[in-house]
């Protein structure tokens, strides 16, 4: 799933696009812990950017703690964790990352759309919204299906940025802050165009998650609802005391 990365100076500095790019790949673990990643020229020549601007986006990484730089010996991850606003303990990806797993994130679509009535997404922001459908694949087979719905405000996101980062990364780039979190936990049986990209049999009860997310004046901002195979791997919570 080798996807275009696009930088643009439109979207800000290329070194702090690039730094968010790799600080995505470790906390997903296709850059694991104690291991280098790629060479300076060949992400030079993966970003099409100067030298410089590289260097730049290592040394943001290296100074937050994930990387660490050494002459002859390049440049290895030392930290595959970030501090997270959702909980005082670690997300769910990065206790399978933290395990040697490798998620991988795949857009699948992204566009604004008619809500039916009678729907949740109705409900909660009227007749249109950005829906976003997302893939998660763990070591490489599919494991989580996420659908997000998130307001208009950002409707202008470019498909790449949703390609390469995070969908809570790219609304706190509108502008957006993500104060408030309210989770909901159910056993459920999947549309069936959810079980064909999980590749589960029809009628296969799946762990389902709901998300909704507020910013600080108590505003919806974002819904989702995820499904995932625990058949594959059980969903972890781990707090730090």
């Amino acid at each position: 799933m080798n996807v275009t990365v696009n930088v643009s100076r439109k979207k800000g500095p290329l070194y702090l696009q690039i730094k968010n790019i790799l600080k995505d790949r470790i906390l997903h673990g296709v850059y694991p812990i104690k291991t280098n990643i790629p060479s300076e020229p060949q992400l030079e020549n993966e970003f099409n950017v100067s030298k410089i601007t590289i260097r730049n986006a290592i040394k943001e990484l290296v100074q937050e703690g994930y990387l660490e730089k050494k002459s002859g010996k390049g440049t290895k991850v030392i930290r595959n964790t970030s501090a997270s606003k959702l909980s005082k303990g670690k997300r769910f990806t990065e206790v399978l990352v933290e395990e040697g797993h490798k998620i991988q994130r795949q857009l699948l679509q992204a566009e604004v759309v008619c809500n039916e009535e009678g729907t949740e997404p109705y409900r909660l922001f009227g007749e249109h919204c950005l829906r976003v459908e997302r893939l998660y694949h763990l070591d490489d087979i599919p494991y989580i299906h996420y659908t997000h719905y998130v307001t208009t405000q950002i409707e202008g996101t470019e498909r790449s940025d949703l390609n390469t980062q995070s969908l809570y990364e790219v609304i706190e780039e509108q502008d957006i802050s993500l104060e408030k979190f309210r989770d909901q936990f159910a056993v459920a049986i999947a549309p069936s165009y959810v079980e064909d990209r999980l590749h589960v049999k029809r009628k296969t009860p799946l762990l389902k998650r709901l998300r909704y997310s507020y910013d600080e004046m108590g505003n919806l901002i974002e819904y989702s609802e995820g499904y995932y195979n625990t058949e594959m791997q059980h969903y972890v919570v781990n707090y730090d005391v």
